[in-house]
């Protein structure tokens, strides 16, 4: 899935059947329908990853990491630092 619909809304922000979410563009495993969460962002909201490796990251801004597929790089939005549902942890 992609998770950055801009035009129509996002279609899985609302979706919590138990699953995996893939890259829309190579099938990498990258979230657990375990790992959603409910937010108030236009977009689902992820807890952790799959894999240590399903996405890759970079700072972009102080606080906010812009995350890609970590197989084959398809951009995917940010993680969030300190925005998760505990103390300290991130939202993807």
């Amino acid at each position: 899935m992609s998770f950055c619909a801009f035009f129509g809304g996002e279609p899985f922000r609302s979706h919590f059947e138990p699953g995996i979410y893939i890259c829309s563009k190579c099938g990498y495993e990258l979230f657990s329908s375990r790992a959603k969460y409910q937010h108030s962002s236009p977009w689902p909201a992820f807890t952790e990853t799959v894999h240590a490796d399903s996405v890759a990251k970079y700072e972009e801004r102080p606080g906010a990491l812009k995350v890609s597929c970590g197989k084959c790089g398809n951009g995917l939005g940010h993680e969030f630092l300190n925005d998760g549902l505990k103390r300290g942890q991130s939202r993807f």
